[in-house]
């Protein structure tokens, strides 16, 4: 079965105070490189969106084996930039749509996500302690309703349209969950 990457990494990072895709995290690796390096472990194709002007984005991504896309409409919001790259894989067996300010999203928790497409479902995503994560996987039928998405809802409406039929795969990794909004996020997290 095919299966296509859509990394999100178009974002402005005004809360972060600077280009948040590009900071290194301890071990030296920028936070969309390093998203990008767990989402190309699991799978092959990756689609990367960026915004207009981050060449260094781009360049990084690319020298990972994504193949990246500049988002003209990406200040519109997270809908506009899942269009575009969605516009941009073209047909496909199903999309894993992931988030470049997520680095900590284990490959594991991808493949599952992946693997309950390639078993039928038409969403699917990850469940850490009963909340919902990344990656957020879509059928392949749903390309046009990924394609018509606009603003800064991301796939919102797509989801809310087809929640009955949504996976919810049960994962132990809180990384799915994490998101790089400002620094302070890069602190370790609390035992629970």
């Amino acid at each position: 079965m095919k299966f296509i990457g859509l990394l999100l990494a178009a974002g402005s990072a005004t809360r972060f105070g600077s280009d948040k895709l590009q900071h290194a995290l301890p071990h030296g690796v920028a936070i969309a490189v390093q998203a990008a390096r767990h989402l190309r472990a699991e799978i092959a194709r990756v689609i990367a969106v960026v915004r207009p002007g981050a060449d260094a984005t781009a360049r990084a991504l690319a020298a990972e084996g994504c193949e990246v896309v500049v988002c003209e409409k990406a200040t519109e919001g997270m809908g506009a930039s899942l269009a575009c790259a969605a516009r941009a894989a073209g047909a496909a067996d199903g999309y894993l749509v992931a988030l470049g300010d997520m680095p900590f999203v284990r490959p594991s928790t991808i493949a599952a996500v992946r693997e309950a497409l390639a078993a039928g479902a038409l969403l699917a995503a990850p469940y850490w302690r009963a909340r919902r994560g990344h990656p957020v996987g879509f059928a392949g039928s749903l390309r046009a309703e990924l394609e018509a998405l606009t603003g800064d809802e991301g796939a919102k409406r797509v989801l809310a349209a087809h929640e009955a039929r949504l996976v919810k795969v049960p994962v132990g990794d809180p990384g799915a969950l994490r998101d790089i909004d400002r620094p302070s996020d890069l602190a370790p997290p609390l035992a629970v």
